[in-house]
């Protein structure tokens, strides 16, 4: 069954955690923005964000007990409960409010559904500053799963380039160890980018931080580890055009499997390799292929 996207479509969504572009000051009824005393304001239950880093949070309280609250909250009538609220997207302020024993809350009431509430809480999660790169590439994996939407259209409505949305989703089908040390800050992106086509990843990004290789260093590891050990006086392969090697890298983004495509120079034919880790990832090409 093809996906669809919602019918409010991402930029209506968008509108509603839409940074403002005035100067920064706190939020008043004329932007719209009603005050709800704190106590009926409750969390979003299947908000994706599990983790609020405590240090960031005590900044905000201080920031809010001197400047209030800057954005409105986005809100939606609580389900059973219409007199009171859950929080759509501004988790984060509803937080740091309660340390700064705040007893109303700035926020703009949205009539949505479950659905566009968990839309509205990914895209807010991509929108945060301090996001790395795995997190923010789950974000868009998420919104294109769930929600049927493309690499064309999340890039428009986020205001990023396609090939920054697919370079991230490459990422993905980096073996866990490899994203672990991303998450952590040990292998930048541009160092994970260079070891997303690589037969032996993992191996290769422990290089990379023993030797504390730059990026370019990554790269030319990367190409050396995948060119075979060939005899004296053999013919080389020939290395791979560019177009080849980002159709590659697109095929791998989308099945989420590594690709490689081996295009015999000088004629029409060639082959076409997918690797799987495990019998979970074959049974879900199979279903992929025979869809």
């Amino acid at each position: 069954m093809e996906k669809k996207g919602l019918g409010r479509g991402l930029s209506a969504l968008l509108a509603d955690i839409a940074q403002p572009e005035e100067p920064a000051r706190p939020a008043s009824a004329g932007s719209g923005a009603r005050q709800i005393p704190i106590e009926q304001v409750h969390p979003n239950p299947n908000q994706p964000r599990r983790d609020f880093d405590d240090k960031h949070l005590q900044d905000l309280a201080a920031s809010i007990r001197e400047k209030g609250i800057i954005q409105p909250l986005i809100l939606r009538p609580r389900p059973g409960n219409p007199t009171e609220y859950e929080i759509v997207a501004g988790e984060r302020r509803w937080r740091a409010a309660q340390l700064a024993a705040v007893h109303e809350l700035p926020a703009v009431i949205r009539e949505l559904d479950d659905t566009e509430v968990l839309e509205v809480a990914i895209i807010e999660n991509i929108q945060r500053a301090d996001l790395n790169a795995v997190e923010e590439a789950l974000g868009y994996r998420q919104l294109m799963d769930r929600f049927g939407h493309t690499q064309e259209r999340l890039a428009e409505a986020l205001g990023k380039s396609r090939s920054h949305i697919a370079n991230l989703l490459r990422l993905l089908t980096l073996p866990e160890p490899v994203l672990d040390l991303l998450r952590t800050g040990r292998l930048s992106a541009g160092h994970a980018r260079a070891l997303v086509t690589a037969t032996n990843p993992e191996a290769l990004a422990r290089q990379v931080i023993d030797r504390d290789l730059s990026v370019r260093q990554t790269e030319q590891l990367a190409r050396a580890a995948a060119s075979p050990v060939v005899e004296r006086g053999a013919a080389r392969p020939a290395a791979k055009d560019a177009d080849t090697r980002a159709l590659e890298e697109d095929l791998t983004a989308n099945l989420r499997l590594k690709v490689s495509i081996e295009h015999k120079p000088g004629r029409h034919s060639g082959e076409v390799r997918i690797r799987y880790g495990n019998l979970e990832e074959l049974d879900g090409l199979c279903q992929l292929l025979q869809r």
